[in-house]
């Protein structure tokens, strides 16, 4: 008949990736900005009642 799928043996490596966890429109970059952190500034406008 021909071969069948459990007679097939799959190579699984740890080196295969699907996606990228980060596409490139996704970043400053990909927006022409250019790459800033801001978190000086998140860290100075931190409610109170998260401390």
């Amino acid at each position: 008949m021909g071969m069948y799928d459990e007679d097939r043996e799959v190579q699984l490596t740890e080196e295969f990736v699907i996606l990228p966890d980060q596409t490139s429109d996704d970043t400053d970059a990909g927006w022409g900005e250019h790459a800033q952190r801001n978190d000086d500034r998140l860290l100075a406008e931190r409610p109170p009642h998260w401390d």
